[in-house]
């Protein structure tokens, strides 16, 4: 068994401290502190599996095995509690969260609105960082950093600690967590730690020694604060508003698509039609005066309103992958709260009907917790969507807060706020003409859109188009039916028509605005649950105020007595009768029918092959660091080749001495320091001494043989003045392969990884 020097003990706390330093920015992701158990954890695990396998003389990939099976071992208990066996024991359930989590809890945390809470794998990602973080540094600092104390090496060490540093950066938010304190922490720490690395890589051995190392440890102290001083200022010089920050989640689009879905206002005359006295929805925790909003509509396409697509996500922030904390808006001012229980009935789509804007929500029920990764909500519009559906028996929890809705005097001197909402298509003349008219000359834009709602209100009719209405509605809202609102002798139609107009009318004013759908049940004093019958469901329009929030709007009349409008029937008058021509079995037009002729092939065949988009993507992907990572090794193969045929060339003593270059530099290309301008007796001393030194003085050349007497029958051969047998010089050059083989084999991989990339040339 190894022995653990005291120095590999410092540098693996330096290197654990670094790790926590960096990994402490995942906090704006997760919204605390609370992940940091799974990140210590993951730094024990790295660091424990790598002192395991120095301890125990395991080689690398072993070493590594061992981090993958204490990973899955001790990870349970840290990053999925509630998974747990006896509380410390994985089950399947946990280890396939942990693996799962480690693969794709990168891609969840820049699509779930932060604070990060579902999936419940996705605390393995700060796990994952920091084990392999700490098993890689551990093996490097207790394997490779003994072999040469320079500090080069100890800030290759660093490496680790400085991407997950920048990870942290990347996966969180605009809003950085202690960013200069940590940053000059941990600069502080990394360049004293080199500065210690330096200084101790001094020989010890009297005084002259300790006073140089006195010397350059407090130079390196001066130079490290004066570092941490300059950068520090200059990083709160410099550094990049919130706003501005780069930040994965705000470069990824949510996967989640409203467009795959049917419009919710598209569907609203079947609860009106066939699930008017059906119960829907069973809501407990509402109080008088609530509604429902099922879903909030802000693009218009000339057919039919509907929710934003992903294109236009930035508009009202988008539909992301939640926990049970909802983020909180951005424009609203709130009051009261609410705590709502909501069992579905009557009901399947992906809508969830919610109060407000909410704070947390909670899957109850057994099947849809089990779904809780498929919740999306937004923010902006207060709405959420369960993308798997919702149907008879879903149950969820919802604590929100209402947003408080001013009287008009407190809003007359508000502006409307002005939000990039997407742009409104084919709106009819007649809205934009009924907007200016009804709005008037009111100065203020609240006094406007009064007078509008007002107009809507007091001059049409409400009917659903049932058989008991006293006249016909028809449903829609698309351009044609809007056009028949305004044209017909009366306006007539239901909320789906007057919600959607006046939004209309809004745009056309100027003002950004949304028609919402939602439940408006009756509900009495004292609360209680409630029934919401198909015939609750309600529209209404909400226009945004600076500073405020969301204001509604109802335009929808409560009159139902539409006027019948009295047309005399004309006489009918008797008219002579005519004998008909026979009619011909079939038209002449009917005989004739029109071809399209489908030239989509000839236009594939005129294309050249294309691959797919996610064939370049995979290409790049593997492509790009195969070609970094091959390519100069390749470069520098090719030139060891050419050095070595031209050393196989000229006389016989030039190739044996050429046979001893190629020698001494394979061995410096593997990390040693032969010295210049010396013997080859010298230069054979001085490598054997490093190798004793790095405790590799068994090897042998060819098993038997020290580099001495290699060169001693160099030196033989070259200076002996008899002519060189081309037996003896293919010896050499086997014994010369035979030297550097034995050493590069005891070296390591790593080592000889290296040694690829290095090319020496000994003159």
């Amino acid at each position: 068994m190894n022995r653990i020097p005291r120095t590999a003990l410092v540098d693996l706390g330096v290197l654990s401290a670094l790790s926590l330093l960096a990994i402490a920015g995942y906090e704006t992701s997760f919204g605390g502190l609370d992940f940091l158990a799974a990140a210590l954890a993951g730094i024990v695990v790295g660091t424990l599996a790598a002192v395991l396998g120095t301890v125990l003389r395991l080689n690398v990939l072993v070493t590594v095995l061992l981090g993958i099976v204490l990973y899955f071992l001790v990870g349970t208990p840290f990053v999925m509690p509630g998974e747990a066996f006896l509380v410390v024991l994985p089950t399947l359930t946990s280890l396939a969260g942990l693996a799962v989590g480690a693969v794709h809890g990168w891609a969840d945390i820049v699509t779930i609105a932060a604070p990060v809470e579902a999936p419940d794998y996705v605390a393995a990602v700060p796990y994952a960082a920091a084990a392999v973080v700490s098993l890689v540094g551990g093996m490097l600092v207790l394997r490779w950093l003994p072999g040469r104390r320079t500090p080069l090496r100890a800030a290759v060490v660093l490496v680790g600690p400085v991407l997950l540093f920048l990870s942290g950066i990347l996966l969180g938010t605009d809003q950085a967590f202690l960013a200069a304190v940590r940053g000059v922490a941990f600069a502080a720490i990394g360049l004293t730690w080199i500065a210690w690395r330096r200084g101790a890589s001094v020989e010890a051995g009297g005084d002259g020694a300790a006073r140089l190392r006195r010397r350059k440890l407090t130079g390196s102290a001066v130079v490290v604060a004066g570092a941490v001083t300059v950068g520090a200022v200059a990083g709160l010089a410099v550094a990049p508003v919130a706003p501005d920050r780069f930040v994965l989640r705000e470069q990824v689009v949510p996967p989640f698509d409203p467009l795959q879905f049917p419009s919710p206002l598209a569907g609203y005359r079947e609860y009106t039609k066939e699930l008017a006295e059906s119960p829907v929805f069973v809501v407990d925790g509402l109080e008088p005066g609530d509604t429902l909003r099922l879903a909030a509509m802000d693009s218009y396409s000339g057919r039919l309103w509907n929710v934003a697509g992903p294109e236009d996500a930035a508009a009202d922030g988008g539909y992301s992958i939640v926990g049970s904390t909802l983020p909180a808006p951005e424009l609203a001012d709130l009051g009261g709260a609410r705590s709502i229980e909501v069992e579905v009935a009557a009901y399947s789509d992906v809508w969830l009907p919610t109060v407000g804007y909410g704070s947390t929500l909670e899957l109850l029920d057994r099947g849809s917790v089990e779904r809780a990764g498929d919740v999306r909500y937004n923010p902006a519009a207060g709405t959420a969507v369960l993308t798997s559906g919702a149907a008879e028996g879903t149950r969820y929890r919802l604590d929100a807060r209402v947003q408080v809705q001013p009287d008009d005097a407190d809003l007359a001197d508000v502006p409307v706020a002005q939000l990039a909402l997407p742009p409104v298509e084919n709106l009819p003349d007649v809205v934009a003409a009924k907007a200016d008219e009804y709005a008037g000359d009111a100065p203020s834009p609240i006094e406007q859109l009064r007078n509008v709602e007002r107009a809507l209100k007091t001059n049409g009719f409400l009917s659903h188009g049932l058989a008991s209405d006293a006249v016909a509605s028809r449903a829609g809202h698309g351009a044609d039916r809007l056009i028949e609102l305004f044209t017909r002798s009366q306006m007539v139609g239901d909320e789906e028509q007057y919600a959607a107009a006046m939004a209309l009318m809004a745009r056309h004013l100027g003002y950004p605005s949304r028609v919402v759908m939602g439940y408006a049940p009756e509900i009495a004093e004292g609360g209680g649950a409630v029934e919401v019958l198909g015939e609750d469901v309600t529209a209404w329009v909400e226009v945004p105020f600076e500073g405020v929030g969301w204001i509604a709007f109802h335009p929808t009349p409560d009159n139902v007595d539409v006027p019948q409008e009295q047309t005399p029937k004309p006489k009918s008058e008797p008219q002579p009768q005519v004998r008909q021509p026979p009619r011909a079995e079939q038209a002449e037009d009917e005989l004739l029918t029109t071809t399209e002729i489908d030239d989509t092939d000839d236009e594939d065949r005129d294309r050249p092959f294309q691959l797919p988009a996610w064939a370049w993507i995979v290409i790049g992907a593997i492509g790009i660091p195969a070609a970094i990572l091959l390519l100069p090794m390749l470069v520098v193969a090719i030139a060891k080749r050419r050095r070595r045929a031209i050393r196989h060339r000229g006389a016989a003593h030039r190739r044996v001495a050429g046979a001893w270059e190629e020698l001494v530099d394979r061995y410096a290309e593997l990390g040693f320091e032969p010295p210049e301008r010396s013997s080859r007796l010298q230069t054979a001393r001085a490598l054997e001494r490093q190798l004793d030194e790095q405790g590799l003085g068994d090897v042998r050349i060819a098993g038997r043989a020290p580099l001495a007497t290699l060169a001693a029958t160099v030196d033989r051969d070259v200076f002996g003045g008899d002519e060189v047998a081309s037996a003896s010089v293919e010896r050499r050059w086997t014994e010369a392969d035979a030297a550097a083989a034995a050493v590069a084999a005891a070296a390591g991989r790593m080592r000889r990884f290296v040694a690829r990339y290095r090319l020496r040339r000994r003159r």
